[in-house]
């Protein structure tokens, strides 16, 4: 299964953890609790054998009844498009076979402390009832902490369970009971003689026994005796070597009966008291005695009896009985020779449906069926995730002679395509074109004198770039036409404010002075007139023609702020409208002059540190919570202030420093 996939709409493959004969193993995340997990999933080769289904959901069984911290938990069980799968916990670690690799030789007290984890988790599964069948390192996880947990209970049986009493031989074979060999009832002390084996192993760095094939390995198990580990290393202590006899014991009788019996045996194994032990041996070793067993007596008088036969003369052959002796021997021998090449001929077989598996299974199924893997080709394939089998040459069902080699197609994925250049095309015909092949499309908007809004302007990928459709995530940026502006009431700007303001915005600036002058005034210059008018919209690009006051012109009646009263709301201000004022609309501008360093305490700097303030003006366009405007002053400056105000109506204003009002005026009309 490729990373990435999610199942079930939940668990999220990150990577292969390992493969095993009945399932493979992952690492998700669950995206709903945001952890990791670990990912079992049944083979898709024996999704329809039905008693691998019975092993994978007997697993499930067991690991649900038991709540162990050295027993792995199972959160999840649910299947996904016919696959069946577990969801358990995820161990940050390693198993006890590598662990001993990696760190052998093992100080004896750690061997006891993992040890000791070990069966207290085989205790508590005996004591629900459960026999794991198969421990070997393999299946005993350790995180970095050194805690022990087991998992893999895809064999494990409830002792009530009538299968206990099948004859297949199930298990790893280099930990296999001797009772597990001969095909005999499995038991509790069946796990116990497995855990003699990794006792064995964790101070050793070996297995008793090696043979070349399964069978062999396993009839050792059964006859012959286990190896002592202290010819191994002889700083071993003989207590050690003792449990471990006593758990590997060929006779139940012998055997620990319980795994809390050789827990509490291994407890006290490194104590000083049990320095100078005795070998420990069975029952039935200390029992045997040598037996002599009589002699057979002879009858002489019978040695020398003989019974005399007279000779028999035999009659000589006819011509036509020795050619049918001749015949028949001849016919006999085609027989037997034609019964040898049956015999010694390779037989056919049905090539099996490997379709959907990894070339690991199929190499497991072809070699049950007596076939082996041929050449391996790929091919791109939308149907099957990469690694996994297409078809194979010979087809499915077709016969073959055994020993035939089978070429296996592997998918390498979905095709990749070459990406198009959509610059130019309908953003929402691209879009639904891309979405039926599974690409992702996400959109970014932009204005644009050139592109038509809704089309295309730019594409994150670059075009004739080979994707895979499903696996692919494009943005488009999409014109969403010429820029379009609602022009702002720029009375009172000063030069450079309105200048920035046309920059920021795209619109040529044109302007214009009261006196018909021709651009040589001053920078404190105000606006007081705009064409297009406040609130016409307009495109980015358009003409801004403004009209300036200038900042010495006589027009406007100065309103000058006293420093000495610049706290004092009361303070006096001459207003006197401008003569540019519309008296019909009620719209005129109030000259107000802003002393330098007015605010006084609030300003130790020199003449020439510029003073920031804040113009806030309330009328029938304008609210004196917002900032209308903020000059940045090194001298006296005079502003115009424009109000629209109904008759029945005052204005508004106040001119503050550093968060002081240093100036206001409640009660402005066309008549001050």
């Amino acid at each position: 299964m490729r990373a990435g996939y999610v199942l079930s709409g939940r668990y999220k493959i990150k990577q292969t953890l390992g493969e095993g004969g009945m399932a493979n193993v992952y690492l998700a995340q669950d995206l709903i609790l945001q952890r990791p997990v670990a990912v079992k999933l049944m083979r898709l080769d024996l999704r329809d054998d039905p008693a691998a289904v019975r092993r994978f959901q007997r697993e499930a069984i067991s690991l649900t009844e038991l709540t162990h911290p050295n027993i792995v938990s199972i959160y999840d069980v649910g299947e996904d498009n016919g696959m069946q799968y577990l969801i358990m916990e995820y161990v940050e670690g390693t198993d006890l076979k590598a662990y001993i690799q990696q760190n052998f030789p093992l100080s004896f007290p750690t061997v006891v402390a993992i040890m000791e984890q070990i069966l207290a988790a085989v205790e508590h599964a005996h004591s629900h009832g459960i026999i794991h069948r198969d421990l070997k390192p393999q299946n005993i996880l350790i995180d970095q902490a050194g805690q022990v947990k087991i998992t893999d209970f895809g064999i494990a049986l409830a002792t009530t369970d009538s299968l206990t009493q099948t004859n297949t031989l199930m298990g790893s074979v280099h930990y296999l009971s001797p009772e597990q060999a001969r095909g005999s009832v499995v038991t509790k002390q069946s796990d116990i003689y497995s855990l003699g084996i990794i006792l064995f192993e964790l101070l050793t760095k070996r297995v008793p026994f090696q043979g070349e094939t399964a069978v062999s390995i396993a009839l050792k198990h059964y006859k012959d005796e286990m190896p002592a580990v202290r010819q191994f290393n002889s700083e071993i202590p003989q207590a050690l070597e003792n449990v471990i006899a006593h758990a590997t014991a060929k006779s139940l009788a012998d055997r620990y009966q319980t795994a809390a019996e050789m827990a509490a045996d291994l407890k006290t194994a490194l104590n000083l008291e049990r320095a100078n032990e005795m070998p420990w041996h069975p029952a039935q070793y200390l029992d045997d005695e040598t037996k002599v067993l009589e002699p057979i007596v002879v009858d002489k008088s019978q040695k020398n009896q003989t019974t005399e036969k007279k000779p028999v003369k035999k009659k000589p052959w006819s011509k036509k009985k020795k050619w049918l002796v001749i015949i028949a021997a001849f016919v006999g021998f085609l027989i037997i020779l034609s019964l040898i090449a049956y015999a010694v001929a390779p037989r056919s077989v049905k090539v099996p449906d490997l379709q959907g598996m990894t070339k690991g299974e199929a190499e497991a199924v072809l070699q049950q069926k007596q076939l082996k893997v041929g050449k391996i080709k790929h091919r791109a394939s939308e149907k099957y995730y990469e690694g996994q089998i297409v078809t194979t040459d010979p087809a499915t069902g077709l016969s073959v002679r055994q020993n035939s080699k089978v070429t296996l197609v592997l998918s390498s994925g979905p095709e990749k395509r070459p990406f198009g250049n959509y610059n130019g095309q309908s953003f929402s015909k691209v879009k639904r074109q891309l979405e039926k092949k599974g690409v992702t499309v996400l959109k970014d908007t932009k204005h644009s004198e050139k592109v038509a809004a809704g089309e295309i302007i730019s594409q994150s990928i670059r075009p004739k770039k080979k994707i895979v459709w499903q696996d692919t995530t494009v943005t488009f940026t999409v014109s969403s036409g010429t820029n379009v502006i609602k022009l702002r009431d720029l009375t009172g700007y000063t030069r450079k404010s309105v200048g920035d303001y046309a920059a920021e915005r795209g619109l040529e600036l044109q302007s214009n002075w009261q006196d018909g002058s021709s651009g040589t005034e001053n920078k404190a210059d105000l606006v007081v007139g705009q064409n297009p008018a406040a609130g016409t919209i307009v495109q980015s690009g358009s003409i801004l023609s403004v009209t300036f006051a200038n900042a010495t012109s006589t027009t406007d009646k100065d309103s000058s702020v006293d420093s000495s009263k610049s706290n004092d709301s009361s303070s006096s201000v001459s207003n006197e409208t401008s003569a540019s004022s519309s008296t019909a609309n009620n719209q005129f501008n109030l000259a107000v002059t802003i002393p330098y360093n007015s605010a006084g305490i609030n300003s130790t700097s020199s003449s020439s540190t510029a003073q920031q303030v804040q113009v806030y003006l309330a009328d029938d366009n304008h609210s004196l919570d917002q900032v209308y405007q903020t000059l940045s002053i090194t001298k006296d400056t005079k502003i115009s202030l424009p109000f629209t105000l109904n008759k029945s109506k005052t204005g508004k204003y106040k001119i503050v420093e550093n968060g002081t009002t240093i100036a206001e005026n409640s009660n402005v009309t066309s008549g001050n």
